[in-house]
């Protein structure tokens, strides 16, 4: 609905009339056909009519459209406070009034004292209640009752203390029904969310115990497979069975493809054969020895015998150690160990 015309300072442009209740535009919105009204006029006539108020044309809610340029030039028409029939003489820009209205010393309160009905202007009303409201309290009653008693029971002289103390106890009768009504309200309210918490707490801990035992299985597979990758990797050092191996080996760009060192890899055994000698301490990666069956890093070089071959190379495997045979010449001897 709009703002009456009388409350404006001077006239008012007819354009920024609402052309249903012929007052000043309020949130304007204007149909297909061009027609501008209130939003809160036509909105409810589209709803039931389905057409437009001048009933040029059948439109509906959502073919009506803000009007803000419009809007905006009516926000600043001066206009007279809401309370200006209580007094208030303020004249403030439309766009101002909310925010005036909010402080304005004219807005209308009820008197806060119990009893009293009084409608006061909010500039009045510290100096009603405390000077003229005929029910603020002026002092106790001193005939036993010991309640407060009001300007008009003091004035008229007819404070009953049965009667003031039955009513006092059936407003604190009313208090605390209304107060365990509450309590039990909270108290369900309370035991729905305790029950949702506790089972939420329960599927998180389900939750939990999954995720524990998953990565426990995870643990486990990834400790055997490191279990059996180092003894894959390890030297017989103890006790371990003995293999005889023969590995042949054909040289390329005159390299055997693994290199050597000298020393103890583990400590000798405890059935007094020793872990000293040569022994492999890399394989070249594609190189002659890195095949299905040939050498291995740790394995024990025992023997090495030239003899007189196209590019051969005999090896023995006995407890993780090698007997190489190499016979790329006619002559037999010990010196051609690295790649």
């Amino acid at each position: 609905m709009g703002f009456e015309l009388d409350r404006f300072k001077g006239a008012v442009d007819p354009d920024f009339k609402c052309n249903l209740c012929n007052k000043v535009l309020e949130d304007p919105l204007t149909t297909p056909c061009g027609h501008v009204f209130c939003a809160g006029c036509v909105l409810p006539w589209v709803v039931q009519q389905s057409s437009c108020p001048v009933k040029c044309q059948r439109i509906s809610t959502k073919e009506l459209n803000h009007v803000l340029p419009l809007k905006n030039l009516i926000l600043k028409l001066e206009i007279k406070c809401d309370n200006h029939s209580r007094g208030c003489e303020k004249i403030v820009k439309l766009q101002h009034l909310a925010e005036h209205a909010e402080m304005c010393d004219y807005s209308p309160a009820k008197c806060r004292n119990k009893g009293c009905n009084e409608v006061l202007n909010l500039k009045d009303m510290d100096a009603h209640m405390r000077e003229s409201c005929d029910y603020r309290a002026v002092g106790i009653c001193e005939s036993g009752c010991g309640l407060m008693l009001t300007h008009k029971e003091q004035k008229l002289n007819n404070h009953c203390c049965l009667k003031a103390l039955r009513v006092h106890n059936g407003a604190l009768q009313g208090k605390v029904v209304s107060l365990d009504k509450e309590l039990k309200k909270q108290a369900l309210k309370s035991g729905k969310r305790e029950k949702s918490l506790v089972a939420q707490l329960s599927a998180v801990h389900n939750e939990l115990q999954m995720t524990a035992l998953k990565y426990q299985k995870k643990f486990t597979e990834y400790s055997a497979r490191i279990d059996s990758l180092s003894k894959s990797l390890s030297p017989p050092c103890k006790g371990g069975e003995t293999k005889n191996v023969t590995v042949i080996l054909h040289r390329e760009s005159g390299s055997l493809g693994f290199n050597i060192v000298g020393g103890r890899p583990c400590t000798d055994n405890k059935d007094g054969t020793s872990n000293e000698g040569i022994f492999v301490s890399k394989i070249v990666e594609n190189g002659p020895a890195d095949k299905e069956g040939g050498l291995q890093i740790h394995d024990r070089i025992m023997e090495q015998v030239r003899v007189q071959a196209e590019h051969v190379n005999l090896c023995h495997r006995v407890t993780g150690a090698i007997a190489v045979v190499n016979m790329p010449y006619a002559h037999v001897s010990d010196s051609s160990w690295a790649e």
